[in-house]
């Protein structure tokens, strides 16, 4: 197991198109605070609404979304969304303006963000492997996801600013100048290969879709890598977002101890994602997912256990570090072995396997929690995430042979 000691600069037009995509997500995450907060005035049945109205929407068409994008180009539908995008935030602010924040347009926006969501992500997750060779790839994914993270530690604070200075209208208006630095980063960038619609007949989309589930069913390397991430999603995403308020409430901590943990697990991932932008990854990708998963589940049920803030701080930075070891090996193993016909597809997969698994996982832990306590549930993530660890270090295709070149 090593680490390479130098690499390669990362290509031009990738650093151009992820500082787009990088001011695109912090517009995102002040708007989807506006939202929040704009909902919140209605109390909490309606916040979870607006939320819901994005997430069903993005869930229910992701596959669809991935086959659009492999069939006419991602390229294009990047162009598409942004575009779509950038007039449906420019409408919102217009409404509010003359209509204020009335809860239908709340869901009303979040329904075409979901719906705008389950095409986009797809074809964004794709260009990676459309813009960077092979051996780059881990740097360039753990760059993408470094820039995520510095979105979630700013967007907050940045939505709450906008919130403060112009309401939702103004946060609308933030997000549309995103919208127009990443549409304008999209039109720089030209992808190797062709942008356009597939050669010969057309199977239909629908068919095309169900070919990426078949595909992933065949592939040993794909449908272990697509369990590990439902198992990664359901046992890690949950703990800081949902379990780390319910166990701050029950130790009687405060909301400012709860956004601390959310905070440390994301600072957690930057450092990770970081690194391995600077200096690459492990070369054995699944020992590298394993060992992530490891780390992640010894700060889970440290948080499990604290009994004080800052323990339980240090242990959201812990699972934060799992998280990003985890992310930063498996995602490049995964684009790296989709066939160039499925890349959209692939990336749609692990959209909907994830989506699925917090779906599943954020009820039942919740009743759980208000039937034993916040404390089982924590405690049996730890388990889930330790069982996922023992076989990610099996990963097919993830050893000598199938070694991602970093």
């Amino acid at each position: 197991m090593t680490i390479t000691a130098a690499a390669p600069s990362l290509p031009r037009p990738y650093l151009f198109w992820l500082s787009g995509v990088q001011a695109g997500l912090l517009g995102d995450a002040a708007l989807y605070f506006a939202l929040g907060w704009a909902a919140s005035a209605y109390g909490g049945g309606a916040a979870g609404l607006v939320l819901t109205a994005i997430t069903v929407p993005r869930t229910l068409l992701v596959l669809l979304g991935g086959a659009v994008a492999d069939r006419y180009g991602a390229r294009r539908v990047l162009l598409a969304g942004d575009a779509v995008m950038l007039a449906a935030v420019l409408l919102l602010a217009a409404a509010v303006g003359r209509l204020g924040t009335p809860l239908w347009l709340l869901v009303a926006a979040g329904a075409v963000i979901g719906t705008v969501d389950a095409f986009y992500l797809p074809a964004s997750g794709s260009m990676p492997r459309r813009l960077v060779p092979a051996e780059l790839l881990p740097r360039a994914l753990a760059l993408r996801q470094a820039g995520g993270q510095i979105a979630v530690l700013l967007g907050a604070p940045f939505g709450g600013l906008l919130v403060a200075s112009g309401g939702l209208c103004g946060a609308a208006l933030a997000d549309a100048a995103s919208f127009g630095a990443v549409l304008l980063a999209v039109l720089y960038v030209r992808p190797a290969g062709a942008d356009g619609p597939a050669g010969g007949a057309s199977p239909g989309l629908l068919r095309e879709a169900a070919g990426a589930v078949r595909l992933a069913l065949r592939d040993p390397l794909l449908r272990a890598a697509l369990l590990l991430t439902g198992a990664a999603a359901g046992g890690l995403l949950p703990v800081v977002s949902l379990l780390g308020p319910l166990l701050a409430r029950s130790h009687g901590w405060g909301a400012g101890a709860a956004g601390l943990l959310g905070g440390g697990q994301a600072a957690g991932v930057l450092a990770v994602a970081g690194l391995v932008a600077w200096r690459g990854a492990l070369s054995r990708p699944g020992v590298g997912a394993s060992a992530g998963l490891a780390v992640a589940s010894a700060g889970t049920a440290v948080l499990g256990l604290a009994t004080d803030r800052a323990t339980a701080s240090v242990a959201a930075v812990v699972i934060g570090l799992g998280s990003g070891l985890f992310a930063s090996h498996l995602g490049p193993l995964v684009l790296g072995a989709a066939p160039a016909s499925h890349l959209s597809r692939v990336q749609a997969l692990l959209t909907l396997v994830q989506s699925t698994a917090l779906i599943l996982a954020n009820p039942l832990l919740g009743r759980l929690a208000d039937t034993t306590g916040a404390q089982l549930p924590t405690l049996l993530c730890a388990f889930l995430t330790l069982a996922a660890a023992a076989s990610a270090a099996h990963l097919p295709g993830s050893g000598p042979r199938g070694r991602v070149p970093v």
